[in-house]
Protein backbone atom coordinates (compact mmCIF):
# COMPACT_ATOMS: atom_id res chain seq x y z
CA UNK A 1 0.00 0.00 0.00
CA UNK A 2 1.14 3.49 -0.83
CA UNK A 3 2.24 5.50 2.20
CA UNK A 4 0.17 8.93 1.68
CA UNK A 5 1.35 10.05 4.80
CA UNK A 6 4.35 11.27 4.00
CA UNK A 7 5.67 15.15 3.82
CA UNK A 8 6.09 17.37 0.91
CA UNK A 9 7.70 15.69 -2.12
CA UNK A 10 11.45 16.08 -2.10
CA UNK A 11 13.12 19.25 -3.91
CA UNK A 12 13.46 18.77 -7.69
CA UNK A 13 17.46 18.29 -8.55
CA UNK A 14 18.32 22.24 -9.73
CA UNK A 15 20.02 25.20 -9.41
CA UNK A 16 16.92 27.18 -7.40
CA UNK A 17 18.95 30.25 -7.53
CA UNK A 18 19.04 31.07 -11.07
CA UNK A 19 16.08 32.55 -13.00
CA UNK A 20 13.44 29.85 -13.77
CA UNK A 21 13.39 28.76 -17.32
CA UNK A 22 9.95 28.74 -16.89
CA UNK A 23 7.55 30.80 -14.35
CA UNK A 24 3.69 30.71 -13.96
CA UNK A 25 2.21 33.55 -11.47
CA UNK A 26 -1.25 33.47 -10.76
CA UNK A 27 -2.30 32.01 -14.09
CA UNK A 28 -5.52 31.52 -15.43
CA UNK A 29 -6.50 29.72 -18.43
CA UNK A 30 -9.50 29.47 -20.67
CA UNK A 31 -11.85 29.80 -23.72
CA UNK A 32 -13.90 32.99 -23.47
CA UNK A 33 -15.90 32.78 -20.61
CA UNK A 34 -14.61 29.03 -19.97
CA UNK A 35 -12.40 28.60 -17.41
CA UNK A 36 -9.66 25.47 -18.08
CA UNK A 37 -7.68 25.84 -15.45
CA UNK A 38 -6.93 28.97 -12.62
CA UNK A 39 -4.62 30.05 -10.04
CA UNK A 40 -1.47 28.25 -11.37
CA UNK A 41 1.84 28.72 -9.93
CA UNK A 42 4.79 26.97 -10.62
CA UNK A 43 8.67 27.34 -11.66
CA UNK A 44 10.66 24.92 -13.67
CA UNK A 45 14.53 25.34 -12.88
CA UNK A 46 17.44 25.30 -15.39
CA UNK A 47 18.29 21.60 -16.70
CA UNK A 48 15.40 20.06 -15.66
CA UNK A 49 12.79 17.34 -17.81
CA UNK A 50 9.44 17.97 -16.24
CA UNK A 51 6.20 16.56 -17.38
CA UNK A 52 3.05 17.86 -17.67
CA UNK A 53 0.79 15.27 -16.93
CA UNK A 54 -3.25 15.01 -16.53
CA UNK A 55 -6.85 13.31 -17.85
CA UNK A 56 -8.11 13.60 -20.87
CA UNK A 57 -9.69 17.04 -21.09
CA UNK A 58 -7.63 18.67 -18.27
CA UNK A 59 -5.67 21.44 -20.07
CA UNK A 60 -2.16 19.90 -20.63
CA UNK A 61 -1.92 21.19 -24.34
CA UNK A 62 -3.92 24.54 -23.68
CA UNK A 63 -1.18 25.36 -21.09
CA UNK A 64 1.38 24.26 -23.35
CA UNK A 65 -0.10 26.91 -26.04
CA UNK A 66 -0.06 29.26 -23.41
CA UNK A 67 3.36 29.12 -22.16
CA UNK A 68 4.53 29.46 -25.68
CA UNK A 69 2.85 32.27 -26.25
CA UNK A 70 0.13 31.00 -28.97
CA UNK A 71 -2.86 32.15 -25.96
CA UNK A 72 -2.98 34.83 -24.18
CA UNK A 73 -3.89 34.11 -20.38
CA UNK A 74 -7.40 34.68 -18.79
CA UNK A 75 -5.69 36.46 -15.74
CA UNK A 76 -1.15 35.92 -14.57
CA UNK A 77 1.66 35.93 -16.20
CA UNK A 78 4.18 33.17 -17.88
CA UNK A 79 7.89 34.13 -17.62
CA UNK A 80 10.30 32.53 -20.03
CA UNK A 81 13.94 33.19 -18.94
CA UNK A 82 12.76 36.00 -16.45
CA UNK A 83 10.85 37.85 -19.08
CA UNK A 84 6.89 38.27 -20.03
CA UNK A 85 5.63 36.57 -22.67
CA UNK A 86 2.33 37.77 -21.66
CA UNK A 87 3.17 41.49 -21.62
CA UNK A 88 5.62 42.16 -24.39
CA UNK A 89 4.99 43.75 -27.54
CA UNK A 90 5.09 41.91 -30.36
CA UNK A 91 9.06 42.65 -30.65
CA UNK A 92 9.67 41.59 -27.53
CA UNK A 93 7.47 38.20 -27.92
CA UNK A 94 9.43 37.56 -31.22
CA UNK A 95 12.71 37.78 -29.22
CA UNK A 96 11.56 35.30 -26.25
CA UNK A 97 10.05 32.70 -28.45
CA UNK A 98 13.69 32.50 -30.21
CA UNK A 99 14.80 31.79 -27.22
CA UNK A 100 12.93 28.20 -26.88
CA UNK A 101 12.00 25.30 -29.59
CA UNK A 102 9.12 23.37 -29.63
CA UNK A 103 8.57 19.60 -31.84
CA UNK A 104 4.69 19.02 -32.41
CA UNK A 105 2.73 15.84 -31.72
CA UNK A 106 3.04 15.44 -35.43
CA UNK A 107 5.95 16.62 -36.29
CA UNK A 108 4.85 19.49 -38.70
CA UNK A 109 7.48 19.15 -40.68
CA UNK A 110 7.23 20.64 -44.27
CA UNK A 111 6.34 17.72 -46.91
CA UNK A 112 7.77 19.15 -49.84
CA UNK A 113 11.15 19.91 -48.38
CA UNK A 114 13.94 17.16 -47.29
CA UNK A 115 14.62 16.26 -43.95
CA UNK A 116 18.26 18.74 -44.25
CA UNK A 117 15.99 21.41 -45.46
CA UNK A 118 13.26 21.29 -42.95
CA UNK A 119 15.90 21.33 -40.11
CA UNK A 120 17.67 24.43 -42.16
CA UNK A 121 14.90 26.55 -42.35
CA UNK A 122 14.31 28.43 -39.17
CA UNK A 123 18.27 28.87 -39.85
CA UNK A 124 17.79 30.71 -43.30
CA UNK A 125 14.58 32.84 -41.75
CA UNK A 126 15.90 34.09 -38.83
CA UNK A 127 19.42 34.08 -38.89
CA UNK A 128 22.51 35.51 -40.60
CA UNK A 129 24.70 32.27 -40.91
CA UNK A 130 26.38 31.75 -44.00
CA UNK A 131 24.99 28.55 -46.52
CA UNK A 132 28.38 26.38 -45.19
CA UNK A 133 27.77 27.06 -41.40
CA UNK A 134 24.03 26.24 -41.73
CA UNK A 135 24.81 22.76 -43.52
CA UNK A 136 27.19 21.90 -40.60
CA UNK A 137 24.75 22.89 -37.98
CA UNK A 138 21.99 20.39 -39.60
CA UNK A 139 24.65 17.73 -39.85
CA UNK A 140 25.18 18.23 -36.16
CA UNK A 141 21.16 18.35 -35.09
CA UNK A 142 20.44 15.49 -37.33
CA UNK A 143 23.48 13.31 -35.86
CA UNK A 144 22.35 14.24 -32.07
CA UNK A 145 18.68 12.34 -32.76
CA UNK A 146 20.69 9.79 -34.63
CA UNK A 147 19.30 11.17 -38.10
CA UNK A 148 22.95 10.98 -39.54
CA UNK A 149 22.96 10.11 -43.20
CA UNK A 150 19.02 10.91 -43.92
CA UNK A 151 19.49 14.62 -45.21
CA UNK A 152 17.83 13.89 -48.59
CA UNK A 153 15.11 11.71 -47.32
CA UNK A 154 11.49 13.20 -47.87
CA UNK A 155 9.19 12.99 -44.56
CA UNK A 156 6.78 10.20 -46.46
CA UNK A 157 9.93 8.38 -46.16
CA UNK A 158 10.44 7.96 -42.74
CA UNK A 159 8.91 6.07 -39.89
CA UNK A 160 6.89 7.42 -37.18
CA UNK A 161 9.87 7.69 -34.83
CA UNK A 162 12.42 8.62 -37.37
CA UNK A 163 9.58 12.04 -37.67
CA UNK A 164 9.51 12.39 -34.30
CA UNK A 165 13.57 12.65 -33.57
CA UNK A 166 13.16 15.02 -36.75
CA UNK A 167 10.85 17.22 -35.44
CA UNK A 168 13.48 17.29 -32.49
CA UNK A 169 16.34 18.17 -34.55
CA UNK A 170 14.42 21.28 -35.78
CA UNK A 171 12.67 21.95 -32.44
CA UNK A 172 17.04 22.64 -31.69
CA UNK A 173 17.81 24.77 -34.92
CA UNK A 174 18.72 28.08 -32.91
CA UNK A 175 20.25 25.98 -29.92
CA UNK A 176 17.87 26.80 -27.50
CA UNK A 177 17.92 26.16 -23.70
CA UNK A 178 13.98 25.77 -23.27
CA UNK A 179 12.59 22.99 -25.43
CA UNK A 180 8.59 22.07 -25.50
CA UNK A 181 7.35 18.40 -26.66
CA UNK A 182 3.68 18.01 -27.43
CA UNK A 183 3.12 14.33 -26.98
CA UNK A 184 6.48 12.62 -27.86
CA UNK A 185 5.60 9.07 -27.64
CA UNK A 186 2.00 9.46 -29.28
CA UNK A 187 1.58 6.49 -31.58
CA UNK A 188 4.58 4.88 -30.92
CA UNK A 189 5.21 1.21 -30.09
CA UNK A 190 6.99 0.52 -27.28
CA UNK A 191 10.80 -0.12 -28.48
CA UNK A 192 10.13 2.72 -30.91
CA UNK A 193 9.49 4.48 -27.83
CA UNK A 194 11.77 3.44 -25.58
CA UNK A 195 14.56 4.89 -28.33
CA UNK A 196 12.80 8.09 -28.08
CA UNK A 197 13.11 8.32 -24.78
CA UNK A 198 16.90 7.64 -25.09
CA UNK A 199 17.07 10.50 -27.57
CA UNK A 200 14.96 13.24 -24.89
CA UNK A 201 17.89 12.24 -22.35
CA UNK A 202 20.67 12.65 -24.80
CA UNK A 203 19.42 16.07 -25.75
CA UNK A 204 19.18 17.36 -21.76
CA UNK A 205 22.86 15.56 -21.66
CA UNK A 206 24.47 17.41 -24.43
CA UNK A 207 22.66 20.48 -24.88
CA UNK A 208 21.88 21.04 -21.15
CA UNK A 209 18.72 22.17 -22.05
CA UNK A 210 15.59 22.73 -19.81
CA UNK A 211 12.56 20.60 -21.33
CA UNK A 212 9.10 21.19 -21.22
CA UNK A 213 6.79 17.63 -22.14
CA UNK A 214 3.40 17.34 -22.34
CA UNK A 215 2.41 13.62 -22.78
CA UNK A 216 0.15 11.01 -20.95
CA UNK A 217 2.61 7.95 -21.66
CA UNK A 218 3.46 6.55 -18.32
CA UNK A 219 6.18 4.41 -19.31
CA UNK A 220 7.78 7.58 -20.92
CA UNK A 221 7.17 9.46 -18.09
CA UNK A 222 9.10 7.11 -15.60
CA UNK A 223 12.11 7.08 -17.73
CA UNK A 224 13.28 10.30 -18.35
CA UNK A 225 11.54 12.68 -16.09
CA UNK A 226 12.70 15.02 -12.86
CA UNK A 227 9.16 15.83 -11.87
CA UNK A 228 5.69 15.54 -12.90
CA UNK A 229 2.86 18.53 -12.33
CA UNK A 230 -0.20 16.78 -12.00
CA UNK A 231 -3.40 18.96 -13.33
CA UNK A 232 -7.06 17.83 -12.42
CA UNK A 233 -9.62 18.86 -14.86
CA UNK A 234 -12.10 18.40 -11.86
CA UNK A 235 -9.96 20.90 -9.65
CA UNK A 236 -9.48 22.85 -12.69
CA UNK A 237 -5.30 23.51 -11.27
CA UNK A 238 -2.46 21.84 -10.10
CA UNK A 239 -3.00 18.65 -7.46
CA UNK A 240 0.34 17.66 -6.75
CA UNK A 241 3.90 18.23 -8.08
CA UNK A 242 7.28 16.11 -7.74
CA UNK A 243 9.36 13.41 -8.86
CA UNK A 244 7.21 10.77 -10.55
CA UNK A 245 7.86 7.49 -8.26
CA UNK A 246 7.61 9.72 -5.28
CA UNK A 247 4.17 10.85 -6.54
CA UNK A 248 3.58 7.31 -7.54
CA UNK A 249 4.06 5.95 -3.74
CA UNK A 250 3.26 9.25 -1.46
CA UNK A 251 1.24 11.71 -2.88
CA UNK A 252 -1.33 12.76 -0.54
CA UNK A 253 -3.64 12.76 -3.63
CA UNK A 254 -5.56 9.50 -4.36
CA UNK A 255 -6.33 10.52 -7.70
CA UNK A 256 -2.66 10.83 -8.56
CA UNK A 257 -1.19 8.00 -6.87
CA UNK A 258 -4.10 5.62 -8.78
CA UNK A 259 -3.13 7.40 -12.01
CA UNK A 260 0.61 6.93 -11.43
CA UNK A 261 0.30 3.52 -10.15
CA UNK A 262 -0.83 2.36 -13.75
CA UNK A 263 2.38 3.03 -14.61
CA UNK A 264 4.37 0.54 -12.26
CA UNK A 265 8.30 1.25 -12.43
CA UNK A 266 10.29 1.50 -15.26
CA UNK A 267 13.74 0.94 -16.26
CA UNK A 268 15.73 1.48 -19.19
CA UNK A 269 17.41 -1.57 -21.16
CA UNK A 270 20.29 -1.01 -23.06
CA UNK A 271 20.39 -3.99 -24.94
CA UNK A 272 17.17 -2.95 -26.71
CA UNK A 273 17.87 -1.80 -30.35
CA UNK A 274 18.06 1.97 -30.83
CA UNK A 275 16.25 2.34 -34.14
CA UNK A 276 12.93 3.54 -34.73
Amino acid sequence: MPDNTSPTAPAPVANQCATPAIEVRDLSIGYGSRVVLQNLNFRIEPGQIVTILGGSGCGKSTLLKHIIGLYRPLRGDILINGRSIVTADEREKRSIMSEFGVAYQGGALFRSLNLAENIALPMEELTNWKRGEIRKRVSEKLALVHLNGFENYMPSDLSGGMIKRAAFARALALDPKLLFFDEPSAGLDPLTSDMLDKVILEIREKTHATIMMVTHELPSIFRVSDRVIMLSAEKKGVVDDGPPAWLRDHSADEYVRTFLSRGGTYQRNSTEPDHA
